[in-house]
């Protein structure tokens, strides 16, 4: 019985520039992407501090949710 170790996965990781909420306190990193937002203007889930909205380059995720935004 052959075993897959060592195989290497042949997909190509897409990434794009997304828009994401970063936490603003400095003692968090929290951060989540803005199609998983959980309103508006989101509050942090771990610290409930305020969010701001800026970018990062992630790999492509999509939220299949039927709450999503988009």
């Amino acid at each position: 019985m052959a075993m897959g170790f060592g195989r290497k996965n042949t997909e190509e990781i897409k990434l794009e520039v997304v828009k994401v909420w970063e936490c603003t306190s400095e003692n968090c990193n929290c951060w989540v992407r803005d199609n998983f937002k959980s309103g508006e203007n989101p509050t942090c889930p771990i610290c409930k501090s305020d969010m701001a909205e800026t970018t990062k380059e992630l790999q492509v995720v999509n939220n299949n949710s039927i709450y999503s935004n988009n």
